[in-house]
């Protein structure tokens, strides 16, 4: 879609005459945009003073046009079918972008009703905003801390102005991707030592490269796999490629020899083998540069990991688990399939029964569980994470202020409650109907 979409572009600046085909001439007050799909390029170019919401027949709700409609406070509905095509121009529709739902032909009642609602979350929005920057602390006086997933050193002001507590995840293969070489140690070093400097002491979790799966990187000149994301991916590229990792981690810790506060996490580990070699590589550069002791924490994103939780815990200083690919692997559905979209749900009750493995796997060696897949920016999937155990969050910044706002409305026990309660659920249909609960 990402090709297609530079396509395009560059027949545009070709021929002119073909950029009608692209959303313009929209009216004036808000319309819903139906449409196959939407590159990431339309997306992030669209009026959001002439658009009110998205839906789109293909896509997926993690597609980078998904994210991007989140990011601009579009509501919208992804890969729902060929049927929506058939909408007329001109007619009324309601999308809940939170459920994934469009109502076609409402009635007046029903606009009405809708209308109402969206002043309401207008409202509740703005007075959320207002206290981004308290703390997530139950009603019963836990702390669960709240982080931002951010890329690059200039994002962090934007993720503190939105109440984030550090960065729980930097995500290190985007100094990688869109270039034509491979980063080298003094680049690498600078920007993680922007990074710190940037959250002033604040912590900072730096995941080691994640190359594999949906993400690509074309002058490594990897080799073509047939299945991608059970190939050679994150801990399994970097033991392989000692030139991937090595100068990575020696920029890290000359970050630390200067004084940065991090962690470095290891994506994709499966067994206690791997983790240990890796923990050999880094003791090796570490003393080789007589560079501070740093914390080596893990993904969990596999269910080898989770089942072996309280083994992986001997090794690792700490867990953060990827309920994407978490959510992938348990069902085995590819994240990437449209056509799955709507099953592949972190809230099956097998998801967060892998969380719970992981939690408690964790607890044998006091280890710290935090999470940075998706479900940890879903003010209900906050909610149940942290009743699993989970004690830190991070998120897009956007989430933040939401998800920190509904902690600080619960105790840790109503938590574990609902969490029980939805570990109990047959299927994700009846973990989402627990949320009803929680909001009436």
């Amino acid at each position: 879609a990402d090709l297609r979409d530079v396509g395009r572009r560059v027949l545009v600046q070709l021929q002119p005459s073909l950029a009608a085909a692209g959303p313009e001439g929209l009216p004036e007050g808000g319309c819903i945009l139906v449409a196959a799909d939407l590159s990431p390029s339309e997306t992030a170019q669209l009026d959001t003073a002439r658009v009110a919401a998205l839906v789109t027949a293909q896509g997926s709700p993690t597609s980078h046009t998904a994210i991007l409609a989140r990011t601009l406070g579009l509501p919208a509905a992804v890969a729902a079918g060929g049927g929506v095509l058939g909408m007329a121009d001109g007619a009324l529709a309601i999308v809940d972008g939170a459920n994934g739902r469009i109502y076609l032909d409402p009635s007046e009642q029903d606009l009405a009703s809708a209308r109402a609602h969206m002043a309401e979350q207008q409202a509740l929005q703005e007075r959320v905003a207002a206290q981004r920057s308290l703390p997530a602390i139950t009603t019963d006086g836990v702390r669960i801390e709240v982080c931002a997933n951010v890329n690059l050193p200039e994002q962090v002001p934007l993720a503190l102005s939105q109440g984030a507590e550090g960065v729980g995840l930097m995500r290190t293969e985007f100094l990688f991707l869109e270039r034509g070489s491979t980063p080298g140690e003094d680049e690498q070093y600078e920007t993680y030592r922007a990074m710190a400097q940037a959250l002033e002491g604040r912590p900072l979790i730096v995941r080691a490269l994640d190359i594999g799966g949906d993400k690509q990187v074309a002058h490594l000149e990897l080799p073509r796999e047939d299945n991608p994301f059970l190939g050679v991916r994150g801990a399994r590229l970097l033991l392989r490629r000692p030139d991937l990792l090595e100068p990575q981690m020696r920029a890290l810790y000359r970050a630390a020899r200067d004084g940065a506060r991090l962690s470095v996490m290891f994506p994709m580990v499966t067994s206690v083998q791997e983790l240990l070699a890796l923990r050999a590589a880094c003791e090796r550069l570490r003393a080789e540069l007589d560079a501070p002791v740093l914390p080596l924490g893990i993904m969990i994103e596999v269910p080898a990991a989770a089942v072996q939780a309280d083994a992986l815990a001997r090794h690792a200083d700490f867990f953060s688990i990827g309920t994407n690919d978490l959510t992938q692997y348990v069902l085995a559905m590819d994240r990437q399939n449209p056509q799955l979209a709507a099953e592949a749900d972190s809230l099956h009750p097998a998801v967060l029964r892998m969380v719970r493995a992981t939690v408690q796997g964790a607890a044998t060696c006091a280890r710290p569980v935090g999470v940075c897949g998706g479900l940890a920016g879903d003010p209900f999937g906050a909610l149940l994470l942290a009743g699993l155990g989970v004690g830190e969050l991070s998120m897009t910044p956007n989430d933040i202020a939401g998800v920190k706002a509904g902690l600080r409305a619960a105790s840790l026990r109503q938590l574990q409650a609902l969490a029980d309660r939805a570990l109990g659920c047959e299927d994700a249909a009846q973990v989402r109907a627990l949320a009803k609960e929680v909001t009436a």
